[in-house]
């Protein structure tokens, strides 16, 4: 088992979260959620700052678990958990969403039902506050699958979605990222001149950073959502994976669903989220052994850092990385609720 393996107490003994050892009940329910990978290391985190990002991540948790509890869709639980992770300055998403090239923000989502793969997606938006509702609100109410800045808040007024000042997403320690990822780019490219190498030099922490959900619920049906700022100091548009189907989110009963989190270039050129469906489906993997081909050996040769969370129609769920953390958290009818953010967070 990987060293990025989440293990979850489901009695006396520690068991796999990502074991195929319990098999499909009646009415089971599940909800598995991360808050994104990166450089999180125990080291750089004070006591309460830990608590923090625990209860916050709990928060999410028992938010999107509520809903299944009392007979909610998977697609409800994963748009309730991420509502909470979006409205937190903690994470890189809705509140804590980081700083573009030019010190504004832009945000992406994207939300997928298992049932019968429809879809809705949002990318670039400024002024809405949280990107995971018109997401949702594209899949259910527009006859398309991806709208963009303007023409995406345009149909959120149309709506009757309320525009919020862009300065709501604002905190200074994202600012504060993003004049050192200025700084470091700047230095670089006095060597290189190059901006692309700059970029690539940056450090991962300035590359990375979603929430996300995956869900089970009682009629058997799976559903993936996932949020982002995107990327600090991005620039020209840049659109990461999170709002890409396939890439950074996807859902379908006849395999599994999954939420990414990590370097989105990498994601979308690697197609992840649907790869891993894939493996599960046409290969008769399971989710654990898909995910981890796809995270550890297919993206990690090619340097694409990051994880993801799955689940499947049966229960089961995996959440691997390939970075040193991944905030996450996971709860099902079978296993107790388990929140985990650094590579060694085995069992609590």
């Amino acid at each position: 088992m990987s060293a990025s393996a989440v293990l979850l107490p489901l009695s006396s003994h520690a068991t796999s979260v990502n074991s195929e050892s319990h098999q499909a009940s009646d009415n089971i329910i599940a909800i598995a959620i991360h808050g994104g990978a990166g450089t999180i290391e125990k080291s750089r985190f004070t006591p309460e700052k830990e608590a923090k990002y625990r209860a916050k991540l709990s928060e999410a948790l028992e938010a999107g678990y509520q809903v299944l509890d009392m007979g909610g869709s998977s697609l409800d639980a994963v748009t309730a958990a991420i509502n909470i992770l979006e409205n937190s300055p903690l994470f890189n998403a809705g509140k804590g969403a980081v700083y573009t090239h030019d010190e504004t923000h832009e945000l992406d989502a994207s939300i997928m039902d298992g049932k019968n793969r429809q879809a809705g997606a949002v990318a670039g938006v400024k002024h809405i506050e949280n990107p995971i509702n018109l997401a949702r609100l594209v899949m259910d109410e527009s006859v398309h699958v991806m709208l963009s800045g303007a023409g995406a808040e345009e149909f959120a007024q149309s709506k009757g979605v309320k525009l919020i000042d862009n300065s709501i997403f604002d905190t200074t320690n994202r600012l504060e990222a993003l004049h050192k990822a200025k700084a470091k780019m700047k230095k670089s490219m006095q060597t290189s001149k190059d901006y692309q190498a700059a970029h690539f030099a940056l450090d991962t922490q300035y590359k990375v950073g979603t929430v996300g959900a995956v869900a089970l619920d009682k009629s058997g049906n799976i559903a993936a959502g996932t949020s982002t700022g995107g990327m600090t100091n991005k620039r020209f548009g840049r659109i990461g994976d999170s709002p890409v189907i396939g890439a950074g989110t996807f859902a379908d009963n006849n395999s599994c669903a999954v939420s990414a989190t990590g370097h989105g270039e990498y994601f979308i050129r690697y197609n992840v989220a649907a790869d891993i469906c894939a493996r599960v489906q046409y290969q008769g993997k399971s989710i654990e052994q898909a995910g981890n081909e796809v995270i550890h050996d297919v993206l990690m040769p090619v340097g694409g850092t990051g994880g993801v969370i799955i689940i499947d129609t049966q229960g089961n769920m995996s959440l691997p990385f390939n970075t040193k953390g991944m905030y996450r958290a996971s709860k099902s009818s079978q296993q107790k609720s388990h929140i985990a953010i650094f590579k060694d967070d085995i069992a609590e």
